[in-house]
């Protein structure tokens, strides 16, 4: 054999086995993005509801999310910005939280620079595609019911787990509108001459584990959802096998699709933890655990008295000033990343806008710049 075959080979083998030698875990966590990482194909950003960590993975009623979690990466410490759903979803394209509007009000919007502005001034495209979403660029606040504010009609689709359109530059701008939507459009897009750099999926809440539609919804099989009233009941396992068979369809349209090319990934996570709970279940009623400049965690302030949280048992209040969101499911998917990884590092929506800024470059925006308290995901890339 050649002289520069032999070298070939040997620097081959040495990767592989710098590879095989790097640490997971909190302090592998705070390296920078190796060339590799810098390589991401494409990155998708499946964002689940409402359950936490230890009632999703390793469930009876989602096997094959907990397939994925054990054969392919698991975060253990990953954690919801806060509570409830619409700051979770606006902190994860934008790094910021307005603690004035920690909550699901369908008629906020935010000023502030998001992802959106950095994918497209880097020359990165995206696409958001939302479950039950009546048409491209649609701004209701519900759907079907759109005309009436929720929770007062039936909403399939809700714009509180849609972040784009909450963005005042997105929603001034009809081109910016046009990659708003339907999830049905997603698979030919993935299998066109343009698929997304950046896709970001919401299931209807149906088939998010959210639950809430009570009428029969034509045109899609997964409604009725009643609201869980405790983990596990009849209600929450159905719930969880819909959105199981939500997870596996999704992952096998994107795996199967032209797009699914060089460093892709795939975060598949939940906005917070649980709220329901029972008097045997007393710990679920307020998982306000976080990190990561969650508010009271890291140089985050605490919230100010009077921001108390309220659960959905019986009048509980009280006051800590920290108000994270809960710990959740996190489980990443890569096409040539490591397989079987557990990573124990603390990590939350922050993070995962960290990471994707990291490895294409864009810069960082609010607490995702704070690298000392919020450190990206990229091992669980790392090939």
């Amino acid at each position: 054999m050649p002289v520069s075959g032999k070298l070939k080979r040997l620097l081959a083998a040495g990767a592989l086995v710098g590879a095989m030698l790097v640490p997971i875990g909190s302090a592998a966590a705070h390296s920078s993005s190796s060339g590799s990482n810098a390589a991401v194909q494409r990155i998708f950003v499946i964002m689940l509801e409402n359950h936490s960590q230890n009632t999703t993975i390793g469930d009876v009623n989602l096997p094959y999310l907990t397939s994925l979690a054990h054969g392919h990466a698991e975060a253990t410490s990953y954690y919801g910005v806060t509570h409830p759903s619409q700051p979770n979803y606006v902190a994860a394209i934008t790094g910021q939280l307005d603690i004035t509007r920690m909550n699901d009000v369908a008629t906020n919007h935010y000023s502030w620079t998001n992802l959106v502005d950095q994918l497209e001034s880097h020359g990165k495209t995206w696409g958001a595609y939302m479950e039950a979403l009546p048409y491209a660029g649609f701004t209701g606040p519900i759907y079907p019911d759109s005309a009436a504010l929720p929770p007062s009609g039936v909403a399939l689709y809700t714009n509180k787990h849609d972040p784009f359109v909450l963005m005042d530059d997105v929603l001034s701008s009809p081109s910016r509108l046009a990659n708003i939507k339907p999830y049905t459009s997603l698979a030919a897009d993935l299998n066109s001459s343009h698929a997304p750099d950046f896709v970001w999926i919401s299931p209807d809440q149906c088939n998010d584990m959210h639950g809430g539609v009570y009428a029969t919804v034509a045109g899609h099989p997964e409604t009725p959802c009643p609201y869980n009233n405790t983990v596990d009941d009849p209600n929450d396992s159905a719930l969880k096998q819909k959105a199981d068979a939500f997870i596996h369809a999704a992952v096998d349209t994107i795996r199967s699709s032209k797009a699914w090319t060089g460093n892709s990934a795939i975060f598949i996570l939940s906005d917070e933890a649980d709220f329901d709970g029972s008097a045997a279940n007393t710990d679920l009623w307020a998982d306000v655990s976080g990190c990561c400049d969650s508010p009271g965690y890291g140089s985050a302030d605490p919230l100010p008295y009077g921001y108390q949280f309220m659960d959905n048992g019986p009048g509980h209040y009280w006051y800590t000033g920290a108000f994270g969101g809960g710990l959740v499911p996190a489980v990443v998917v890569t096409r040539n990343g490591p397989k079987g990884i557990v990573d124990d590092t603390p990590y939350n929506h922050y993070s995962l806008l960290r990471t994707i800024e990291q490895v294409w470059r864009l810069g960082y925006l609010g607490y995702a710049a704070d690298g000392a308290n919020v450190s990206s995901m990229t091992n669980l890339l790392q090939h």
